[in-house]
């Protein structure tokens, strides 16, 4: 794929510059440059020109469907300090059933350092093979190294699908990978399947802020890519004793540096549970009034044994840190317990909470669209509600 400017054509109207999303073109001596460092080929500027004069190469669907070499399912397997982290485990349980239908391999991709122990863990998962880079480059997550990696192994093996948990760390990295490979990519997918008779993946995700459902196909890409929200799909059983083909592949560090220096990470000291994680979680929104009054619902989290969450609302006027937002913008959850307290339940909150097991409703607003969701309503006070809540548990549970 490429895009050029044909500068007999281009007179410098600008139009281009104001289409692009990337800001990848800017004017000189009246004619238009694209940055290709910055350009994502999306096409954008192609449409807006109207004198024809941004040419952008494309390889046909036919071409791409003809070209053989593609195969095998893979899963980026997110790891953290030397933990696989739990997203991983359910990506491997859904991509085990993509693979079958496919008659392929389940293939696990793992970056980091001193990691190789690890391995057992994914194939006792489903995989049946798994790429390993270790190096000390990537013993924290930084995106280029990271990106580079996964794009010299992409390249090497073609895979026919590639799949990334949509956390913060999938996120910027596979949109990264995606446009180095050329792959087609859907985002925060709730629903993966593949149409037998094309061979494609077929990916479903929320649009038009949840009003419909939308399923995605990109035939004219390979390999076929898309994240996947954490908490909507079930984790691969444990089999164990269960083993595959280890496959190392050696980078040379010189070709995984980075622009950016890492200098520290700060960790968040909780003493609740890991949101994402949570069976249990206590959650405010704009009703909580403030920053101070979340310590009540700390205050029962810390009794039952759950995380604390927060609404859109409150994150964006500052009261709990983003790691806590819980919504279509923030982490989807799905805990056996789900407690909204003061908050209205708008369809992008409720995206990201709604396959709870019980979800109880505390608001004063009879009319509130949370209670439409809910297992359990209660029109009242959350201030006078919550703290009997902790009083009783905290009976109840001999604390």
């Amino acid at each position: 794929m490429s895009i050029r400017v044909l500068l007999d054509k281009c007179t410098g109207c600008t139009l281009c510059v104001r289409a692009c999303p990337f800001a990848a073109i800017e004017m000189k001596d009246k004619k238009a440059v694209i940055d290709l460092d910055k350009c994502t080929l999306c096409g954008a500027c192609v449409e807006s020109c109207k004198f024809e004069a941004i040419e952008l190469d494309k390889p046909a669907e036919e071409e791409v469907k003809a070209e053989k070499g593609f195969t095998d399912v893979w899963v980026f397997c997110e790891q953290k300090k030397g933990i696989i982290q739990s997203i991983s485990w359910e990506l491997l349980g859904e991509g085990r059933k993509l693979a079958d239908k496919l008659n392929v391999k389940l293939c696990g991709v793992l970056l980091g350092h001193d990691i190789k122990e690890k391995a057992s863990q994914i194939f006792e998962r489903g995989a049946d093979k798994l790429y390993l880079v270790d190096s000390p480059k990537l013993a924290n997550y930084q995106s280029e190294p990271f990106t580079k990696a996964l794009v010299r192994l992409t390249e090497k093996y073609r895979p026919e699908i590639i799949l990334c948990g949509a956390t913060t760390m999938g996120r910027s990295l596979i949109s990264r990978v995606a446009v180095k490979v050329y792959g087609g990519l859907t985002a925060d997918c709730t629903g993966l399947d593949i149409d037998p008779e094309e061979r494609l993946l077929l990916q479903t995700r929320p649009a038009f802020g949840g009003n419909i459902m939308a399923t995605i196909k990109t035939p004219a890409h390979r390999p076929q890519m898309a994240t996947v929200r954490h908490k909507v799909m079930k984790e691969a059983d444990v089999v164990s004793g269960r083993t595959g083909e280890l496959i190392e592949e050696v980078i040379d560090e010189r070709e995984l540096t980075s622009k950016s220096r890492l200098i520290e990470i700060v960790e968040e000291i909780e003493s609740t549970v890991n949101l994402s994680e949570a069976d249990i979680i206590v959650s405010g929104g704009r009703g909580m009034g403030g920053p101070d009054n979340f310590k009540i619902l700390e205050e029962l989290a810390l009794t039952m044994g759950g995380a604390v969450g927060a609404s859109r609302a409150a994150v964006d006027t500052g009261w709990m840190p983003y790691s806590h937002q819980v919504g279509q913008t923030g982490k989807t959850v799905c805990p056996k317990i789900y407690i909204a307290c003061g908050i209205s339940g708008q369809i992008q909150h409720l995206i990201g909470m709604q396959s709870s097991d019980i979800i109880i409703a505390i608001n004063k607003d009879p009319e509130a669209p949370i209670f439409k969701v809910a297992t359990y309503g209660i029109v009242n006070d959350l201030f006078k509600i919550v703290p009997v809540l902790t009083k009783r548990f905290k009976e109840a549970l001999g604390k």
